[in-house]
């Protein structure tokens, strides 16, 4: 018996997948050069690399792209897509851009300056990348539970109340803005608690300091206040969504996440000289105001999806399917961040090879190991993605170690989860299958994702 809710759908269509062989995954790893972002995507059989864009849309989201209007300026499908997106999060100021990345350079760009200092639970690959690229610094203020893969913990995505306090009375005068990612994915896709999103809000306005939420993951993160959270159960996932939003200033948004669409996103704003500094960058660098970088289609396919993440059912058994993953992973031997956070079952790397050095990138090297042995893609979180050089060019590990399996919603069934707890089975039993790298090539931000190795 599984321990989660059947799929709330049914199945009408079916991409075929193919298993190549060992002989030829080794060579296609080779090609590669190690680095999994490389692959050709039709020759992985299992694909968690991430949950960004893989989602499946639904019939209403298809139909949805029938009824594009793809007029320059003012189309129909912008219109609907303020409505519902304003009626979720009660922003004044909608603004549509091609994904969060973008969302995140445009704004950063226009209120940032090199040497201020932007506090936040855990910022993620792309948001650091953007602040550190103006200058900038992103420091994360995460309660020390959420550093602890084995800690049980029921918002282990909390913000260090009293480090805040004490960050903003060392720095205020560099610090122009604040953050909080829902859920935090770089600590396991771990949510953020009301109370604690609605304490920070409190002690960044009497600061004067304006707060965003990078709200990829809004709808899950919602849906652990629900279930976790004292006194919220009662509440619908739509009011305790709208309720943390009232808490922050503005907000970036990934619509391939918790919208289910497969590119695009958001800023949401209450403030008019933001909207203003903002739109007149996007009419630059992303497109018109009303478009955004996307097609009228692909506005219509977001707005359809941002409404139907936010139902029930669907929640969970995204988050029941995620939960169960875990569980068969635990239960092959493998060590994983507890509790399983909404998106993603995050392996506890120097758990799982503690005899490997993590001058040998373990967390990478892991990653080339499950492609090679299985045909699964997945994603390093640790010493390449956020490693750092010290000035006699040693590297500074960062104090995590992780694999991301990112779970894309209503793609995969059980059987395929199976599967690759069967192909980490294997390789728990022949560690000398996961073998150590060397970096050859790395640009200067973002390196995960052109980086190349080759193996020690």
């Amino acid at each position: 018996m599984i321990d989660f809710p059947a799929e709330p759908y049914r199945i009408k269509t079916v991409e075929p997948i193919r298993l190549n062989s060992r002989d030829d995954r080794d060579r296609i790893i080779r090609v590669a050069k190690f680095n999994v972002f490389k692959i050709p995507a039709e020759d992985v059989y299992i694909d968690f690399l991430t949950d960004s864009g893989t989602s499946a849309m639904s019939d209403n989201q298809w139909a949805g792209l029938l009824t594009g209007d793809e007029s320059y300026a003012g189309c129909r499908n912008y219109f609907h897509f303020e409505e519902t997106i304003r009626d979720i999060t009660g922003f004044k100021h909608i603004i549509p851009v091609h994904q969060g990345r973008a969302g995140e350079h445009i704004l950063y760009s226009s209120i940032l300056k090199p040497g201020d200092k932007v506090p936040s639970n855990t910022h993620f690959d792309t948001t650091r990348a953007n602040i550190e690229f103006l200058g900038a610094e992103a420091v994360d203020l995460l309660i020390d539970e959420g550093k602890r893969p084995d800690c049980i913990h029921p918002f282990k995505g909390n913000m260090n109340l009293e480090k805040l306090e004490a960050f903003i009375k060392a720095n205020r005068a560099n610090i122009p803005v604040a953050t909080m990612t829902v859920t935090n994915n770089t600590g396991g896709g771990q949510p953020a608690s009301l109370e604690n999103i609605k304490k920070t809000s409190e002690i960044l306005h009497s600061h004067g300091i304006p707060f965003i939420i990078d709200a990829c993951r809004y709808a899950e993160n919602s849906y652990f206040i629900k279930m976790r959270e004292n006194g919220q159960d009662k509440r619908s996932v739509r009011e305790i969504a709208r309720e943390m939003f009232s808490y922050s200033d503005g907000c970036i948004m990934s619509a391939k996440k918790d919208g289910l669409a497969n590119i695009g996103g958001f800023i949401g704003l209450n403030r008019d000289d933001w909207h203003e500094m903002v739109t007149n960058k996007m009419t630059l660098v992303e497109g018109f105001r009303t478009y955004g970088g996307l097609a009228g289609r692909d506005l219509e396919a977001i707005t359809r999806g941002m409404v139907e993440a936010l139902d029930e059912e669907y929640l969970a058994h995204r988050t029941g399917q995620v939960k169960s993953f875990g569980e068969l992973l635990k239960g092959v031997g493998v060590p994983i961040i507890e509790p399983t956070g909404g998106h993603a079952v995050f392996v506890d790397v120097l758990s799982f090879l503690p005899d490997m050095p993590r001058e040998l990138l373990s967390g990478w090297a892991l990653t080339v190991a499950l492609y090679r042995e299985g045909g699964i893609r997945t994603v390093e979180i640790g010493t390449v993605m956020f490693g750092k050089y010290a000035k006699d060019g040693k590297m500074i590990f960062p104090p995590i170690e992780y694999v991301r399996l990112a779970v894309p919603r209503r793609v995969y069934t059980e059987s395929h989860l199976k599967y690759v707890a069967s192909v980490f089975k294997r390789i728990g039993a022949n560690k000398k299958m996961v073998r150590g790298l060397r970096i050859t090539y790395e640009p200067k931000f973002l390196r995960h994702f052109s980086a190349e190795f080759e193996e020690v």
